[in-house]
């Protein structure tokens, strides 16, 4: 079991970093945005954007803890 876990634990781990590297670079062009029209009172699309690949880094986040607890059960 553990064999295959320990590979959906690297993927899941593989998407949490990327989704995390996404929103980093969205937040950082709609602060680029932002301060170059001088306007932050709606949300944009890379806010948006932002917002969309965090909550994707939370739920991958919590799918390898799952995996974990899986495999630290198994493994008892």
């Amino acid at each position: 079991m553990a064999y295959i876990l320990i590979p959906v634990l690297i993927i899941l781990m593989g998407l949490v970093a990327y989704s995390l590297i996404k929103g980093i670079v969205a937040f950082l062009k709609t602060t680029k945005i932002d301060l170059e029209t001088g306007e932050g009172s709606t949300a944009t699309d890379m806010q948006l954007a932002q917002n969309k690949a965090m909550f994707a880094r939370i739920k991958y986040q919590a799918l390898a803890i799952v995996v974990v607890a899986i495999i630290l059960a198994v493994s008892r």
